[in-house]
């Protein structure tokens, strides 16, 4: 299937999957930890703060799934293992920061319209 055959405004296509993950909060801000390169699964839970356990698990395999993440196991005792963006992640965290960007630079504007919308 070529790129102009896939459109996420159709129910089926599968590119509409992938906007869920990609707009998924946990999945943003999991990409945006790897940043700095090869994090350790605690690392990224201390970055990340708010993210159960399992939710973190889930996203890390949905991620490393989508090939937007690697996971290397070290053997050594104990086992190390390390998360890291691909390029395809990489490329994917270049179009996320402007986004993350956004959203902290218009916060207090977006939290007094909130505000004016909440006390109608």
């Amino acid at each position: 299937m070529s790129a102009l055959e896939y459109s996420p405004y159709a129910a089926d296509c599968p590119s509409r999957q992938l906007l869920d993950r990609i707009g998924d909060r946990w999945s943003v801000l999991t990409i945006g930890s790897l940043v700095d390169g090869p994090q350790r699964y605690s690392v990224i839970a201390n970055r990340v703060q708010g993210v159960s356990q399992k939710m973190l698990t889930q996203t890390l395999r949905a991620l490393e799934r989508d090939g937007l993440v690697t996971r290397t196991v070290y053997p050594e005792i104990p086992p190390r293992v390390e998360y890291e963006l691909t390029d395809r992640g990489r490329s994917l965290r270049a179009v996320l920061e402007p986004l993350e960007d956004w959203a902290t630079s218009h916060m207090a504007d977006v939290q007094d319209s909130r505000e004016a919308y909440d006390a109608r």
